[in-house]
């Protein structure tokens, strides 16, 4: 049996950017010097590898030689004896100021001793004549007819006298007005005119014609029509599949030495591809990993005997390679015994059903399968407590993953028979990110909580199995308990599926891991700093870490990632920038509960909260040729823009048209990526997306680069496509004047939504003999004056593109700011449906504090909208239902009138 410890990594190969790609050294990889790369790859001679997770990691080095200041974008700087140009005239004028006994107002303004005022006023000072033109020496004299109303002076005793003999002195004091001379009116005059000019500049500051004036100057070098035909035709399909060949080399699990290497390949993709202040960013978060010999499913006789055991792990793909063992992430260890009974995908219907046939489940071992009514995994070992089962198995079933019974598989689209689908079953529905740190960010030192009797975690322990070892456990329950329905019925060949029951054959299950409480993990981060609005960011998300090499889930998105910052990293280098900052983001941990991305936001919430535009997330890129989309429905206007301009590579048509053929809509948003914290907790407006199709080696070591290559995408063209929809999804957000949420649309949504809401109720027993009265009639009044405010909103745009862009392209200075008034409007319209009320959020999960998007309680991955609303009804609390209902609606009707402006 190979080794399981995934901290027994064997040294990793990964080739360099440069080996990988052979490009311009542009693009090679940058000068983290090659013999430090070898020495983490284990090669003679290097640095002393990565510890392995057991020892513990070194952190990633720290670079600061590589970490540019930032540039002002349009203050040039020259070097002169180590100083920029402003700097130099900076000391001038200070110098001049000082000696005229004026301080500068605003010298310790930004923290380090360089006054950002100081820095506009010494860049105007050569440009208006001032400073060194008028070289003034002098100082001002406060003449004594301006010392005061009453003031000392001397009589004409106390100097000379006109025969030049000293006369006896006496002081006395005059009561008078003071009495102005011209030189004084000279100083005067002068230091009016340095106020004035003072004044004129910082309005010309505070407006930002400056940077409206330079952000024309850059429009017209670059014209934002040629920039979306250029990154739409860098894209390039041999690219995108050799970052994948490189991706998809070794097993990168969270935490362990394949992930720290390929975060640091990811690290210098972004640094030689002129990104800014591109780091890593650690959290210290638990995770679990497999024990030697800690897996077992075994049948045993009546006398505890081994009668057959499983296999667990799959097949070694590539025999010279370390290949991630089987399990469950998050699982709960334990050693239990029982009887095993099928319940059908573990749905809390599925353990009711088994219990109304009057299948007593005691003390058993459930036996499911992935998919069906209950799609996520945790949830069906979560439903199988209350029902009184030990420990749960997990299998994947062939009639959904690929055929049925007496059909033939299509060739490698299905799991094979010793293919086994891994996975977390934390409770990312409950508690989201970090278990141990729920609310709050995983840093060193952070206040964590118990791991026992966590909500985030089951209570009891699982494991995923093939079909092929799933088969024996079926048959061995043949006769026992009851024939399964036809709903319940498989393909597993040569299998007659039936319940089970407390007399079927004894089961032994063991799990036994090891547990890290915080263990390293490495987002990394890069971004492009945009030039009229700098602050405002455009997020552009991709987690990293796989179950094994994860070819298709992630590795399809980090390499259209990859070819995505390329294109960019290209456009920056000829001198282009985006009106609004991009950033880039390599996640870690999503794998486990959406780790990375979840303690990133917690760590910077109130920054995402006020400033982040939109969250563009790709998770898997390719695993199909039909286009998805799911997100805020503030995109739709960009997002059919974009597939407007792209075509499908085997068809004869847009993507808009297949789009449209299909369903023409964009679905909401569950749990199921990155994408949750940011719009469900931080408010930003998030869409995930990528092409979907027929099931594939989900979560095995058979989703690898030959699975990619030879059946999902052989020629990457669907890369190529979906490279050209983000890439030009990222323009649409980072670069136009005016942020193209559709308003009208979200509106249209919201009330779909409440008006199904309405009817789901209707399902529940709403209003029934004995309930709280129930009305959704404040929900309704919400609805129609958001219905009203959207349209007003977009009104102005209207005004805007007829003066503007029918005028010519010319903005004025007051149109730019109402410009940048109504994008942070739009913007904020979704932070301001976060319930952020004392003890806000949907109740006992109030990580989630959105009132529209979150995972209901017990589907996890499904889209779920008013999920608060959903909870109390579900639970058949009334009253706390009517309670939210109200809230939705006041939080809306709020959102909307700030919308307008009216606060």
């Amino acid at each position: 049996m190979p080794d399981e410890k995934p901290n027994k990594y064997i040294p990793l190969s990964i080739p360099s950017y440069e080996e990988a790609t052979g490009s311009s050294s542009r693009t090679s990889t940058p000068s983290r010097a090659a013999e430090e790369r070898e020495g983490l790859l284990g090669v003679p001679g290097g640095r002393i590898p990565v510890p392995t997770r057991r020892q513990g990691y070194r952190p990633p080095p720290t670079e600061g030689s590589d970490d540019e200041e930032e540039q002002d974008t349009f203050l040039g700087q020259d070097e002169h004896n180590g100083r920029s140009s402003e700097e130099v005239e900076e000391g001038e004028v200070r110098r001049e100021m000082l000696e005229l006994e004026i301080e500068d107002p605003g010298q310790s303004a930004n923290g380090n001793g360089r006054s950002l005022w100081g820095k506009r006023i010494s860049s105007l000072s050569q440009s208006l004549g001032l400073g060194r033109r008028w070289n003034w020496r002098w100082r001002p004299r406060i003449p004594d007819s301006m010392r005061g109303r009453f003031s000392r002076v001397r009589t004409a005793e106390e100097g000379e006298g006109e025969d030049g003999e000293g006369t006896a002195t006496r002081t006395r004091w005059k009561c008078g007005w003071p009495v102005i001379d011209a030189g004084f009116c000279i100083v005067l005059g002068r230091c009016f005119a340095i106020l004035m000019v003072m004044a004129i500049v910082y309005v010309i500051f505070m407006s930002d014609l400056f940077t409206s004036a330079a952000q024309r100057m850059a429009g017209q070098m670059f014209d934002p029509e040629s920039v979306r035909v250029h990154v739409q035709g860098m894209a390039d399909e041999n690219r995108i599949r050799e970052y994948l060949k490189i991706i998809t080399e070794n097993d990168h699990l969270a935490g362990t030495e394949g992930d720290f290497v390929l975060a640091e390949y990811v690290q210098d993709f972004f640094r030689a591809n002129f990104l800014e202040d591109v780091k890593m960013e650690q959290f210290d978060v638990y995770l679990n990993y497999p024990k030697v010999g800690g897996r077992k499913v075994e049948l045993l006789d009546s006398e505890g005997k081994v009668t057959w055991s499983a296999k667990i792990d799959e097949d070694h793909i590539y025999p010279d390679k370390q290949q991630t063992p089987v399990f469950h992430g998050h699982s709960k260890s334990g050693d239990v015994t029982g009887p095993l009974i099928f319940a059908n995908y573990g749905s809390r219907e599925d353990y009711k059903r088994l219990y109304d046939s009057g299948i007593d489940t005691h003390g058993a071992i459930a036996l499911v399968r992935y998919y069906g009514t209950q799609g996520d995994r945790a949830l069906k070992v979560k439903a199988a407590e209350p029902w009184g089962f030990k420990g749960v198995i997990i299998y994947s079933e062939p009639k959904d993953d690929g055929f049925t019974k007496g059909e033939v598989a299509p060739s490698g689209r299905y799991m094979p028979e010793d293919g086994v689908q891994r996975g977390a079953v934390s409770l990312m529905s409950w508690v989201v990110g970090d278990v141990l740190t729920p609310g709050w960010a995983s840093t060193k030192g952070a206040k964590r909580v118990s791991k026992e009797d966590n909500p985030g975690l089951v209570n009891i322990p699982s494991l995923p199995l093939s079909w092929g070892d799933a088969q024996p456990l079926l048959e061995a329950i043949e006769g026992f308990g009851q024939p399964c329905p036809d709903e319940w019925q498989g393909a597993i060949p040569g299998v007659e599926y039936w319940s089970g029951n407390l007399s079927s054959p004894v089961v032994h299950l063991v799990n036994d891991q090891d547990e890290v409480e915080q263990q390293p993990i490495w987002n990394v981060l890069g971004k492009i700093t945009g030039v009229e609005q700098k602050e405002k960011s455009v997020i552009v998300g991709n987690h990293r870490d796989a179950w094994v090499y994860g070819a298709t889930d992630p590795g399809s998105g980090t390499a259209v990632m990859l070819e995505v910052i390329r294109i960019f990293g290209h456009l920056v280098e000829q001198g282009w920038r985006p009106l609004r900052t991009i950033e880039f983001a390599s996640w870690d941990g999503e794998e486990y509960n959406l780790i990375g991305s979840t303690e990133h936001v917690e760590n910077n919430m109130d920054k995402l909260r006020q400033n982040a535009y939109a969250y563009l997330n790709v998770d898997v890129a390719v695993g199909g040729s039909t286009f998805k989309a799911s997100g805020s429905p503030v995109f739709r206007k960009s997002l059919l823009r974009v597939l407007d301009r792209t075509s499908d590579p085997y068809q004869n048509a847009t993507m808009r048209k297949m789009w449209d053929d299909r369903h023409g809509q964009l679905d909401g948003l569950g749990a199921g990526s990155d994408y949750v914290a940011f719009q469900d907790m931080a408010g930003c407006s998030s869409l995930d997306f990528g092409f979907d199709g027929p099931p594939f080696p989900y979560h095995s070591a058979y989703d690898n680069f030959e699975w990619m290559s030879t059946v999902g995408d052989p020629g990457f063209q669907y890369h190529k496509v979906l490279a050209q929809i983000w890439a030009l999804l990222i323009l649409e957000f980072s670069d136009r004047l005016v942020l193209p949420f559709d308003m009208t649309a979200y509106s249209s949504s919201v009330t779909k939504w409440a008006m199904d809401l309405e009817n789901w109720a209707e399902s529940k027993g709403v209003n029934q003999a004995g309930n709280p009265t129930w009305s959704t009639e404040p929900l309704r009044e919400a609805v129609l004056q958001f219905a009203t405010d959207a349209r007003n909103f977009e009104k102005w745009e209207m005004e805007w593109d007829a003066v503007v862009l029918g005028g010519g392209g010319f903005e004025s200075a007051i149109y730019a700011a109402h410009r940048k008034s109504h994008n942070n409007r739009m913007a904020n319209f979704e932070t301001h449906l976060l319930d952020l009320e004392e003890g806000g959020g949907i109740p006992n999960r109030t990580q989630f504090k959105h009132i529209l998007f979150g995972p209901q309680l017990w589907s996890g991955y499904d889209e779920a909208f008013f999920p608060a609303i959903r909870d109390a009804v579900e639970a058949g609390e009334w009253a706390l239902a009517q309670q939210q209902v109200e809230k939705a609606a006041r939080i809306l009707k709020r959102a909307s009138k700030k919308l307008v402006g009216n606060t």
